[in-house]
């Protein structure tokens, strides 16, 4: 590691302005950044903690939507939205390990957007709303391939608005080592739609499974799928699993989850 400098922003604007130096650096809990930084894959000269911004902080639901802070924390996710999104708190209590829970953050994991992580999966699948200080952004326009978004420079994720569906079910194919998804699929089922969205498996990151979408929403069975298949061509493929073997988890993790659901 480096020397750097370390600023504990208190409030939103102060994060804000630090920003607009191009040498300062958001921090919100670090679990990316911070190993970054002692690869030197990364070497601002200055970060700024969002960790103490209390408009960042909290979970709150109404009877359509929960409302999660951008520096709400895995393992605050897992206890103060299991009342009211019982699907998405499961996912939050199983990213990483403790450590990384209890440090970890929903805004960070999804301005790092990395291509494994769980969260962009149900942000997806539930067609959330990422809030910034500047703008509100569909999921569906945030995602920008491996590690890229939406996001500006020096704009940051205030919250994040989840459509609570009728009923939903992640599950995860784990990586042993890392705890992040070989394969990780979210299906949410709505009144008038099913949406499933694939984390873990491609080169451009988290998708939706448009065809496993349009099957589901006429029979929402596991054999509903059986006769799909996801093209290899553009997964990745790297020393814990081969492209093939990705495709096969995706149609497996999305049938597991409909049976999940279906009990």
């Amino acid at each position: 590691m480096y020397d750097f400098e370390l600023l504990t922003a208190t409030s939103l604007q102060e994060a804000v302005t630090a920003l607009q130096d191009e040498e300062t650096q958001a921090l919100a809990g670090g679990q990316t950044l911070i190993p970054t930084m002692k690869q030197r894959l990364a070497s601002p000269e200055r970060l700024v903690s969002l960790t103490k911004i209390k408009a960042l902080q909290g979970v709150t639901a109404t009877a359509q939507e929960v409302v999660i802070g951008a520096a709400a924390r895995h393992a605050d996710v897992a206890v103060e939205a299991a009342a009211f999104f019982p699907a998405l708190a499961d996912l939050a209590g199983h990213i990483g390990d403790p450590a990384v829970r209890n440090r970890g953050t929903i805004g960070g994991s999804l301005a790092n957007n990395d291509p494994a992580a769980c969260y962009p999966a149900a942000v997806l699948a539930c067609g959330a709303v990422i809030e910034t200080n500047l703008r509100q952004i569909a999921a569906k326009d945030y995602f920008d391939g491996m590690f890229g978004t939406a996001l500006d420079d020096g704009e940051l994720i205030t919250a994040v608005r989840f459509p609570i569906p009728k009923i939903a079910h992640y599950e995860k194919f784990v990586q042993p080592a890392s705890r992040f998804a070989l394969v990780g699929v979210f299906v949410a089922r709505f009144d008038d739609a099913v949406r499933v969205a694939i984390t873990g498996a491609s080169q451009q990151g988290v998708f939706r499974w448009v065809e496993a979408e349009a099957a589901l929403s006429k029979e929402f069975e596991p054999a509903a799928i059986d006769n799909l298949t996801i093209d290899p061509a553009d997964l990745i493929a790297d020393a814990h699993a081969a492209q093939t073997y990705r495709a096969h988890l995706v149609s497996v993790m999305t049938k597991r989850a409909v049976t999940a659901i279906n009990r």
